[in-house]
């Protein structure tokens, strides 16, 4: 995103422009994705292991992110940042940075679904989208759409980013993670307000590579109770290599 100011010790000054809001409130993968930037500033020889993410206001206007490093040992680190507007905190994430290993471990789900290659899936979004929407390419490669009352709510989707120039790293694939709308929504069967509570990633490899731009995400809801989803999802590249797992916690206004 042009209009990054970056000060010393990780400090990002910005303005969110409207077309990465959703409502209002600016897109959730942005925020994310901003304040990771913060944080790489801080530790620059150990990736980016997991994330977490806790979406505690509306994020828009005017905004500064901070980095703190809370502890650096030999193999890891973890950075705590504030992303502040002026009506205070409205995101806090903390970020686990580690050193790669040797290990004789090496155990990696490689399940992904069976689904049609993106050129033969429909547009997952209508005429009706949200502003960020409009920075991805996102097609329905099974399950069912929102508000569409369907039993269950999963959704299986190829995604990339509509720029083309885009470099892929732990920045970019966070921007493009939390791009679909909750998995419940597709057991809704009209309109209704949904807001995400936290966001937890985590990086299954340091060389994110894909072909084309195209990753296949998984997105189910697996408990729809009082008020709150609980989801989960993963996300492969092109070729099937597993990419990246998370949890979300989403409040349901419907």
């Amino acid at each position: 995103m042009a209009g990054l100011k970056r000060g010393t010790a990780g400090r990002i000054e910005t303005t969110i422009p409207e077309d990465w809001m959703q409502g209002r409130t600016t897109y959730g993968g942005l925020t994310a994705a901003l304040c990771l930037e913060s944080a790489l500033e801080l530790v620059t020889d150990m990736p980016v292991r997991a994330v977490q993410v806790a979406f505690i206001g509306p994020v828009g206007g005017d905004i500064v992110i901070s980095p703190t490093v809370l502890r650096r040992g030999r193999s890891s680190a973890f950075v705590n940042t504030d992303l502040v507007s002026e009506d205070g905190i409205m995101a806090r994430c903390i970020f686990t940075f580690g050193t790669k290993r040797e290990s004789h471990l090496d155990q990696r789900s490689r399940e992904w679904p069976d689904v049609a290659p993106p050129d033969q899936c429909p547009s997952f979004f209508g005429d009706r989208r949200p502003n960020f929407a409009n920075n991805f390419n996102i097609r329905l490669a099974a399950g069912q759409p929102p508000m569409s009352g369907a039993k269950e709510g999963k959704m299986t989707l190829w995604m990339r980013h509509k720029d083309e120039a885009a470099v892929w790293n732990p920045t970019t694939l966070l921007a493009l993670g939390d791009a679909p709308p909750p998995a419940a929504m597709s057991m809704m069967s009209q309109p209704g307000p949904v807001s995400s509570m936290t966001w937890m990633a985590e990086f299954l490899t340091d060389q994110i590579t894909t072909t084309e731009g195209w990753f296949l995400a998984h997105h189910e809801a697996q408990a729809t109770k009082d008020g709150y989803s609980s989801q989960s999802m993963r996300m492969w590249n092109r070729t099937g290599d597993p990419i990246m797992i998370g949890r979300q916690t989403i409040a349901v206004f419907a």
